[in-house]
């Protein structure tokens, strides 16, 4: 009889559970609630089922950086699944695992099997894993154990595992050559800057992992940005947030302050002058950014797990992996895209949005698009959608951005985004009620371009009495938007700018709570919002926002460019 091949253990530990299969990657964040456990995506084949116990096999994850955090907290609080199964290679889910494991003595199983054993194993109903094999109803699968490459480091590397760069570094090292093994890296690379996405205040496991670095000593090695918090750090007891958030998302922010970060709190880092340059090595987490940074700037950055941002800023050092390295840049899919005529801004995110779906393990090529002379802020809505469907790091978009020309490999398959495939995610971003309540406007965070244009399409029109509108943005981008008056124009319109916090992480009652229906130009968030606000989310261009603003609806058609 023929030996089944081995499934290869990332992390190792035991676990018995009921087997839940997706054969759709899966984000933590935004899609699995940490106080239930329960899967909140309204997109994803799983949405309301417990994962809390079980032995949950999919292809991989997805999206945001945040979501080994998520799994941190259910760890924690004892509703994590019991055990991760993948087919293919995974780094966020994993990385939560780790720290659970490392840092708080909690393991959780992880396992990658072969396509055809993946296939056999999501047969069964319910699954024992043990160190040496995965038993199930008459089928056994040998473990092998966890990869033990031997890395090649330098002398500072062995210092800072010896502690003599004190307890965090130490701690740091450890977690960083336990990934850059699992990913099969020989060396570690120096990095130039890294962006904390660790500092949104996820759930508890967030602040518990940062203040306890913090408090062992932790100052990062190179100059570090932070993502988008929780809070508008300044205002948010005047907002009427309640102290048993606002504090401890505060606290989570001063933790990273206090270990060195830049208080930049901004998703959209690319807009900041620290921006990297092309060929530059960087350490990123938050998926949109990342996928920016590879994408448009041509820096190199792996999609860095939170936690591991971290390590990699308190040490300079990374997984020489995946998109660091030339071989792993290169496109694996191409995808044609059929064109239509005088395209708007919504035609980018909802392009990126399929083009994730079309391509959610590998890197795509992008075909057809470079006639529509797409902006920077184009593209970032389109990385930004992308990343909410695939696990990838990057895209190629031909003619473009700067890596396409020549990019596919050899192996490179084929794929096609139509008008027909345009109208139907267009209807599945547009479930809402055509009466809305909210617009929202920022995510990724909104740039001084994308503000400029808001405020003439309102044109010191004022909204409509029941509509707010609320744009986020960084802090510097509001400061430039103040300076030459932007931001009155804004506000004399009763539009509401806000910095720091994010759409991703908004929460009552800065979110208004009398808010049945969202309306937004962000293909992210009308991805996710639903799960997040629980509020049914519209999706159509700026000037489709701003008529939703005046009128108290959105336009219930498809645009003049898909009619």
């Amino acid at each position: 009889m023929k030996q089944p091949p081995p499934a290869r253990s990332i992390l190792s530990g035991s676990a018995e559970g009921p087997v839940i299969v997706t054969g759709e990657a899966l984000s933590f964040w935004g899609g699995v609630d940490p106080a239930t456990g329960r899967v909140i995506d309204v997109h994803h084949p799983l949405n309301g089922v417990c994962l809390t116990g079980s032995i949950l096999m999919m292809p991989s994850s997805r999206g945001s950086c945040t979501g080994s955090g998520v799994l941190l907290d259910l760890v924690l609080s004892g509703r994590a699944p019991a055990a991760l199964v993948f087919s293919e290679p995974e780094d966020v889910l994993t990385l939560g695992a780790l720290v659970a494991s490392e840092m708080f003595g909690k393991p959780l199983p992880v396992l990658r099997l072969a396509p055809e054993m993946f296939s056999e194993l999501a047969r069964v109903k319910r699954a024992r894993i043990s160190s040496s094999a995965i038993e199930a109803e008459g089928l056994a699968i040998p473990v092998v154990p966890p990869a033990t490459a031997t890395l090649d480091l330098t002398d500072t590397d062995r210092a800072m595992l010896d502690g003599e760069k004190g307890v965090a570094a130490q701690q740091a090292m450890r977690i960083i050559s336990a990934m850059a093994a699992q990913q099969g890296a020989r060396s570690l690379v120096d990095v130039t800057q890294g962006h904390i996405d660790g500092c949104i205040y996820a759930s508890p496991a967030n602040l518990t992992f940062a203040e306890r670095m913090a408090e062992l000593g932790a100052k990062v090695a190179v100059p570090t940005t932070m993502n988008a918090i929780s809070v508008d750090y300044a205002n948010w007891q005047v907002q009427g947030v309640p102290p048993s958030f606002g504090d401890p998302a505060a606290r989570l922010a001063d933790a990273y302050v206090r270990m060195g970060c830049r208080p930049t709190f901004t998703c959209s880092p690319y807009l900041l002058d620290s921006a990297p340059q092309a060929g530059e090595a960087i350490a990123w987490a938050e998926s949109n950014a990342v996928i920016f940074a590879n994408t448009v700037l041509g820096a190199r950055t792996a999609k860095h797990p939170d936690f591991l941002d971290l390590c990699i800023a308190l040490t300079g050092r990374a997984p020489l992996s995946g998109v660091y390295l030339d071989e792993h840049r290169k496109a694996l899919r191409i995808i044609e895209v059929e064109l239509p005529e005088r395209v708007d801004d919504a035609f980018w995110p909802l392009i990126g949005y399929l083009a994730g779906g079309a391509a959610p393990d590998r890197i795509p090529l992008l075909k057809g698009l470079a006639a529509a002379r797409p902006s920077r802020d184009d593209l970032k809505a389109l990385c930004a959608a992308f990343g909410t469907t695939s696990a990838a790091p990057m895209l190629h978009v031909a003619g473009v951005t700067p890596e396409a020309d020549g990019t596919a490999a050899d192996e490179a398959d084929h794929a096609a985004i139509t008008r027909a495939d345009m109208a139907a995610a267009w209807s599945l971003l547009n479930e809402g009620p055509e009466e809305v309540e909210l617009v929202a406007i920022g995510s990724p965070h909104a740039s001084l371009a994308e503000c400029r244009k808001l405020a003439e399409a309102f044109g010191g029109r004022e909204r409509h009495p029941d509509v707010a509108v609320i744009v986020t943005a960084g802090r510097e981008v509001i400061e430039e938007a103040r300076r030459e008056g932007t931001l009155a124009r804004l506000e004399a319109s009763g539009v509401q700018v806000l910095p720091d916090l994010c759409w991703c992480s908004i929460s009552e009652p800065v979110f208004p709570t009398r808010t049945r229906a969202v309306m937004t130009n962000s293909g992210k968030y009308a991805h996710y919002g639903p799960g997040l606000s629980g509020r049914a989310v519209r999706f159509g261009s700026l000037a489709d926002c701003v008529t939703a603003a005046l009128r108290g609806r959105a336009p219930a058609r498809l645009p003049d460019w898909l009619s």
